[in-house]
């Protein structure tokens, strides 16, 4: 791999790889999950979940389950003390169904016993008898009012329209398509785990693994009818989240179990029940229709845009604002009309998953530029850059990108990117050639390009801020600080970053970063490549208050900077040590810190300041195809992102690597396979992930355009490498095969018609 324009600084600050902490016990299988949690006398909880998509509860009969040896509890929707509801945006999914279950794997009752294994024998004891019905499953069927409502008010969660220039104007090249995106699933390796601990004054500490703290002690407050300081949250070790764990899965049935039988209660899904245990991302379809002049140049873009939220609402609403306000994709265009609506069906739950609105959209956006640019004869690079969005460039929504964007620039870099040498004679190299099953007979080679864009941090005024509390004394006789946010680490490396920070801020070399809990504010949600800008942001804040207080203390003036362990002058001369300023001295400060003001998007038309930030990023893909076989093989994948700046470049690139391999699995091979609203494939035998052997190499640019509105100019980065490499991926086969290909994944029937 090759990086371009990193910045360098001081050793481990700002700008340097620096190593993260938990990287050695890591790789040792020494670190400890939240499913590695143990406590002395602790049961085990396990959940009962219906086996049906749509159901009329008729009766539940605990005895039998309550008779097996070993069980302390046995608890359904009659015992949730508080509100049997919760959601991330609205309160529209029972703790525990009631009276219907809206999705099968919906949990429906609960056990507490002395063993895993004696939990499990006596939830298959509990008798729960339904009435089926008929299921909802078709999104766009839903917004026409087909079949039952599932909630009062209708199956639509959010429609948001956009509407800028004329909604009829003429154009020389027209093209149109209906596309589709497939469930795929977050795919964490850490399955969803936690321990809850009862007091001794009716209250509860929960470990669990989480993407949203305070959320999390949010919903379970409502649901134990317990008030906010008897619920304590931790952070437990995460093993990958990328969406999936910021809606609740076991938070409130642990802390019940608790509760109710007075011990510890530790919980951890299995892989199948992972699958059922949380949301997914949203399946799409669209309708697209672009118009161009004879050059090339976008006239207009028309989008109608169906996402299935499935049984409950989650984050379908904010899905379904970044679907519909980034829908044209990186371009300009005077006149456009998009329509994208989210949908209740009785599918299993959609919500959060990296990417959130714009990886559909941009399967859709940039599989038109592609058909436009063979319509017109003209390279996809080149219709991509004559098109391409730049600074001082108008959104649909009417909001000006005021920042880079260096959308040609990223398209231009892998263009000319060394593409790869033809394949040899090595079977290995083909795809299907490990298994001997061809000799290069029917393997076409292609080439595919595309380009994303994602808002980065939360929008449509959405109070978006985290909380930082930074404290800065002498420790063994060296000069420390610690920094606390209730910030999720998941595995992205904001521990490192944070620490990054603190180093350039304060000058010390030593940082601990605390345990992540509710005892301080709200860090927010680890996601939508928030989490660098505004907790970083707030620490920065907090860093930048304890040096005013030190720098007061010791009578300097308040530009001496801190650096290596002594006080700076402007000049740069040294002017005290930090060591002797500290003293017996410690210098506390909490900030809460917020980015600029967003607006929300005007109800009938779309307009509107929604977003904070834009991120973006571009693909080449080159892939080998066997359309005899329908086997795909990924030979070479670069990318180029703008990152503003490369907090921690090392990071950046695993940012990259990571988001390019989950776009892979999305192209050819990732689809949790819904049928009549029943999943088919939950388990890692039947839905396929990309492995080490799947990844091939890349080539990767680093840009640094910095944003003036940012911590130190930086953009969101885990997102955008997501958005574009599955439409590359696509591009290049359809390349290769001259087929339409109009959904992914692409699948070995598409390939071969069979």
């Amino acid at each position: 791999m090759t990086t371009t324009e990193q910045a360098t600084t001081t050793a481990n600050g700002v700008g340097a790889s620096a190593a993260r902490p938990d990287g050695t016990v890591k790789v040792r299988g020494e670190f400890a999950y939240a499913s590695d949690l143990w406590h002395e006398d602790m049961s085990w909880g396990v959940t009962l979940r219906s086996p049906h998509p749509y159901a009329r509860i008729t009766g539940i009969d605990l005895t039998e389950a309550l008779r097996v040896p070993g069980v302390h509890a046995v608890l359904t929707h009659e015992d949730v003390p508080g509100v049997n509801r919760y959601g991330l945006e609205h309160a529209d999914q029972p703790v525990l169904a009631d009276e219907v279950v809206r999705y099968q794997g919906e949990p429906v009752a609960l056990v507490a016993a002395d063993h895993p294994e004696t939990a499990r024998r006596a939830m298959k004891r509990i008798k729960v008898t339904y009435e089926e019905l008929t299921p909802v499953t078709d999104s766009e069927a839903a917004v026409a009012g087909a079949g039952p409502e599932l909630h009062p008010g209708g199956n639509v969660v959010r429609h948001v329209p956009i509407r800028r220039g004329l909604l009829e104007v003429p154009a020389d090249v027209v093209v149109s398509g209906v596309y589709e995106v497939g469930m795929q699933d977050q795919a964490f390796l850490g399955p969803e785990s936690g321990l809850a601990v009862p007091d001794t004054e009716g209250g509860v500490d929960l470990y669990v693994a989480t993407q949203w703290l305070h959320v999390d002690q949010q919903q379970i407050v409502a649901a134990l009818g317990l008030p906010v300081e008897k619920v304590r949250l931790t952070l437990g070790g995460v093993g990958g989240a990328f969406g999936g764990r910021e809606d609740l899965s076991m938070q409130v049935h642990a802390c019940l179990l608790a509760l109710h039988t007075g011990k510890p209660v530790k919980m951890v899904y299995n892989r199948e029940e992972s699958f059922y245990g949380h949301v997914h991302r949203h399946p799409a379809r669209m309708y697209y229709e672009h118009g161009a002049t004879r050059d090339g140049r976008l006239v207009y873009v028309r989008a109608r845009i169906f996402l299935d939220g499935g049984a409950y609402a989650s984050s379908t609403g904010a899905v379904v604002a970044n679907a519909a306000t980034l829908g044209i994709g990186p371009y300009t265009v005077d006149n456009a009309s998009v329509d994208c609506w989210g949908t209740y069906t009785n599918n299993p739950p959609c919500g959060a998953m990296r990417g959130f609105g714009a990886v559909q959209a941009a399967f859709g956006y940039e599989s038109q530029m592609d058909k436009l640019a063979q319509a017109c004869g003209i390279d996809p690079v080149e219709i991509r850059v004559r098109n391409a969005m730049r600074e001082g460039s108008v959104m649909p929504t009417g909001q000006v990108v005021d920042s880079a964007a260096p959308v040609v620039e990223l398209l231009e870099r892998v263009r000319d990117k060394p593409l790869p040498a033809e394949r040899g004679s090595d079977l290995r190299n083909l795809p299907g050639g490990v298994s001997n099953t061809t000799h290069g007979e029917g393997v076409v080679r292609g080439v595919g390009y595309a380009v994303g864009i994602k808002n980065i941090c939360f929008s449509e005024g959405f109070d978006d801020y985290s909380t930082a509390r930074v404290r800065l004394q002498v420790v063994g006789g060296e000069p420390a600080a610690t920094v606390h946010t209730a910030a999720c680490e998941v595995g992205q490396g904001l521990v490192t970053v944070l620490q990054q920070i603190v180093r350039t801020e304060l000058g010390v070399e030593q940082v601990t970063v605390l345990p992540m809990d509710t005892s301080i504010g709200n860090g927010g949600s680890t996601s939508a490549s928030r989490q660098t800008y505004v907790t970083g942001g707030a620490v920065r804040s907090a860093c930048a208050a304890v040096r005013a207080r030190l720098l007061e203390h010791a009578s300097l003036e308040p530009r001496t900077r801190l650096s290596g362990g002594k006080l700076l002058s402007v000049g740069g001369e040294v002017v005290a040590d930090l060591l002797s300023v500290l003293a017996d001295e410690q210098f506390d400060e909490t900030r809460e810190w917020r980015h600029r003001p967003t607006t929300a998007l005007d109800p009938e038309s779309g307009q509107g300041d929604a977003h904070v930030q834009y991120g973006f990023a571009a693909h080449r893909a080159v892939v080998d195809v066997d359309v005899e076989l329908g086997l795909v093989k990924v030979v070479q994948l670069d990318c180029a992102q703008d990152v503003g700046k490369a907090m921690n470049p090392q990071a950046v690139l695993g940012q990259i690597q990571g988001g390019s391999a989950q776009g892979l699995g999305l192209a050819v091979m990732e689809e949790i396979q819904v049928v009549d609203g029943k999943v088919r494939n939950p388990s890692f035998t039947d839905y396929l992930i990309p492995t080490v052997l799947d990844m091939p190499p890349m080539s990767i640019d680093v840009l640094e355009r910095p944003d003036p509105h940012a911590p130190y100019g930086l953009r969101g980065v885990g997102e955008p490498p997501t958005i574009s490499s599955t439409p590359a991926i696509v591009a290049a086969i359809r390349a290769a095969t001259g087929l339409a290909l109009p959904r992914v994944p692409v699948r070995p029937e598409h390939l071969t018609g069979t």
